[in-house]
């Protein structure tokens, strides 16, 4: 074996959260609660009647009207794929590789830089404020110096929590040369989206999943709401047939359970606010959410030792301690009460006696 791995992938690795067997595990973001039972069936008796022995409907055209409806675009402007990672690499393919550059804010979601590097992209990063929002002076001049070809926003950002007012995001599409990305996993938990300000002509793409708010996350199901051109250049580099006849028709039922996702969606905002009060107890910080996820810092003790401690409590939470200014940062996923309530006993005692959980509403 003589050809060796690209020079610049060489000292890539890959993205991970790492798996712990643990009673409680919040590290990663899914959600709680299973999809209803009701659409479970629904997609059960679909797949008895999925003829395996053909391919599936490479457009995933029903799929994308059904999108276009709830999001009132037409289904020419919905690009569907295996989560919303491979949209992430389709946009990079399309519009990144040699000699175009990448431009991403840290900290921030790090598959942006990760899925950029691999499609050859160079990759410039920018900074945020101390409470992570955007600065607009900063942004216009890493715009000005990197002159890229997409620009990443994440919105709410992970794995902050900031939500962009739409003023940033309209002044990032207005400043960037080329297209800008919001990336909007956790938007359903958000009091705003950017959706409403795609169109044809325009430089914006905003990008959803299936695996947060629609809890389905082992279907691998992404999107995107995009402007009709930028729809057909990603169809150009996705491989023939890579949405599968069942993840597509998973989503497509799911679609019709938009009440219940909505009801999951209030329930876990409710709860993400009592647990970011019973943090605001303890010897921490913490930063204003709206994903389903709480960003905190431990005072008096580093992060790595902290979480070393809960995993030893069979609690999982994700140190985010390496990613660029996060240093000493944990990062919890809101679970059920009875999840979150194990959780801040686990911190509790790990912090001592200074942060006791009595005065906080259940």
């Amino acid at each position: 074996m003589t050809v060796r791995v690209r020079d610049d992938l060489a000292a890539l690795e890959g993205y991970h959260s790492p798996q712990v067997d643990v009673a409680v595990r919040l590290n990663t973001n899914e959600s709680p609660y299973p999809p209803p039972e009701a659409w479970r069936q629904a997609f059960l008796d679909e797949v008895k009647a999925i003829t395996f022995n053909r391919y599936p409907d490479r457009q995933a055209s029903v799929l994308r009207r059904a999108l276009g409806d709830l999001h009132g675009v037409a289904p020419e402007q919905v690009f569907a794929a295996n989560g919303s990672n491979e949209v992430l690499q389709a946009l990079c393919l399309a519009y990144g590789g040699h000699a175009r550059s990448v431009v991403v804010f840290e900290p921030t979601y790090p598959l942006h830089s990760h899925i950029a590097r691999i499609t050859g992209s160079e990759v410039v990063a920018g900074g945020r404020r101390d409470d992570f929002s955007l600065d607009p002076d900063d942004v216009r001049r890493v715009l000005v110096r990197a002159d890229p070809a997409i620009t990443f926003l994440c919105s709410p950002n992970n794995p902050t929590g900031t939500v962009d007012p739409s003023a940033t995001t309209a002044a990032v599409v207005a400043a960037a040369p080329g297209l800008v990305v919001v990336d909007e996993a956790y938007g359903q938990f958000a009091p705003r989206s950017a959706i409403s300000q795609v169109s044809d002509g325009g430089g914006l793409v905003v990008v959803r999943t299936f695996s947060k708010a629609w809890a389905m996350a082992g279907l691998r199901l992404g999107y995107c709401v995009a402007p009709a051109e930028v729809v057909t250049a990603l169809e150009s580099v996705t491989l023939p047939y890579h949405l599968d006849t069942a993840t597509q028709a998973a989503g497509r039922l799911a679609l019709r359970f938009r009440s219940e996702m909505e009801a999951r969606v209030a329930l876990l905002v409710a709860e993400r606010d009592r647990l970011t009060r019973a943090l605001s107890a303890l010897p921490v910080d913490t930063w204003p959410s709206g994903a389903n996820f709480v960003l905190f810092r431990p005072r008096a003790r580093a992060g790595a030792e902290v979480w070393k401690a809960l995993v030893e409590r069979s609690v999982l939470v994700r140190d985010c301690a390496a990613w660029p200014g996060l240093d000493g940062c944990l990062r919890v996923t809101v679970g059920t009460p009875h999840e979150d309530d194990a959780f801040l006993a686990a911190l509790t005692e790990v912090l001592g006696p200074s942060g006791p959980l009595r005065g906080v509403a259940a």
